[in-house]
């Protein structure tokens, strides 16, 4: 695997831990502040919110000047929303902490196109593997993330604000190493060339479909679950410090399987590594209504971490097969506002129902998702034996 890929793998790496401060820390800094106690999350949900409405900029911005520009307007974006976030909780201010994590959404809108990213750093041979290993690259925010938040929350006398400061010394890190990155060039599109199928021909696409399906319901249903676990475990009685832990085992569930998942989808087919990540996300739900202590907790979101790494790594496989080159764009951008979009809804669904219903009501929300999941699958796969018959 080239350097880029890496370096790539890196940004991945730093994006995450930026992420996993995020969620670690705004549902408790939102519950202090806000007026309401369903509120907590919705600064959570601003950052997700942000992204869906990103995505068309971003795809613009990308389709303009090329993954570099984009991507490193990003992460300027990451570091003035950072210091926004900084003197939010500096004044107190619940409503500057949720504008400030929308806008953080463009940073995230465009993290979200890392992977796809990587496919072109590749040859065609070694794409599979691209895109896992850029995913594998979140474990430095596996490990970097949840330790961040630990040891800045109290590093300065208001709660969290040290936390703040560093994930803009996180996004300033993460600009040198993009600078390093050489991406192919956009190539300049000649008068009259072919644009490619609209949103609603590329939806009518199965494969497609179920690929964007996977995306957004793997990553809705991991989000609904883990951006709950910090205040379900706060109602709980349990130390930040056991939030983090909880946290750092989820990231490494999510993202240590990416050194392999893309030999086992070549291995064994994409469709079947997808269908084991709705087991893994089933058996999750399963462990977590058994109790809640510490090491259920544990396994329940390593369980989940496993599976939206099988079901997101094979929905990124299986959509690079459905569109054509000029219709990237417009297919990555359709994929990652449905991403976005269902964050969006089980943010404030996960801050709502485990405050007002529990825990237990809230991973049994998560149940039908999965099962039209499974249904999905079931479907393409049939409709693909039908037709090689």
């Amino acid at each position: 695997m080239n350097r880029h890929v890496h370096l790539l793998a890196t940004a991945q790496g730093l994006l995450l831990t930026n992420n996993i401060v995020f969620i670690a820390i705004n549902g408790l800094v939102g519950m202090q502040m806000a007026p309401r106690p369903w509120m907590a999350t919705l600064p959570v949900m601003g950052y997700v919110v942000g992204g869906a409405l990103a995505t068309g900029a971003v795809a613009r911005v990308q389709r303009r000047w090329g993954r570099q520009v984009s991507f490193q307007s990003g992460l300027a974006v990451a570091l003035g929303s950072a210091l926004l976030c900084a003197l939010a909780a500096w004044i107190g201010s619940f409503w500057l902490l949720l504008a400030a994590t929308v806008v953080a959404g463009y940073y995230s809108a465009n993290g979200q196109l890392y992977r796809f990213a990587a496919a072109e750093l590749a040859p065609p041979a070694e794409r599979e593997r691209a895109v896992s290993r850029v995913l594998a690259g979140g474990l430095i925010g596996a490990v970097a993330g949840p330790n961040l938040a630990s040891h800045t929350r109290d590093l300065l006398p208001v709660p969290f604000l040290g936390a703040y400061l560093a994930l803009a010394g996180v996004a300033l890190l993460s600009m040198a190493v993009m600078a390093l990155i050489r991406f192919p060039a956009v190539p300049p599109t000649p008068a009259g060339a072919p644009r490619g199928r609209s949103t609603a021909e590329l939806l009518r696409e199965p494969v497609f479909l179920v690929a964007a399906l996977a995306a957004a319901i793997g990553y809705g249903v991991m989000n609904l679950l883990m951006a709950a676990t910090p205040l379900a475990m706060d109602v709980c009685g349990m130390p930040f410090s056991d939030v983090a832990w909880v946290l750092e085992w989820h990231v490494i569930g999510m993202f240590a399987p990416g050194f392999w998942t893309g030999g086992w989808i070549r291995r064994f087919g994409v469709m079947r590594v997808m269908a084991a990540g709705v087991l893994l996300n089933l058996a999750c739900v399963a462990v977590a209504l058994t109790g809640q202590d510490l090491h259920r907790f544990v396994v329940a979101l390593f369980l989940l971490g496993v599976g939206w790494n099988f079901l997101f790594t094979g929905s990124t496989t299986l959509a690079m097969q459905s569109y054509r080159p000029e219709e990237k764009d417009r297919a990555q951008a359709v994929i990652n506002f449905g991403v976005f979009a269902t964050m969006a809804l089980t943010s404030f669904a996960s801050g709502a129902l485990v405050t007002t219903q529990g825990w237990s009501v809230l991973n049994l929300g998560s149940l039908p998702a999965l099962l039209v999941m499974g249904a999905a699958l079931a479907w393409l796969a049939r409709r693909r034996q039908a037709v090689s018959a």
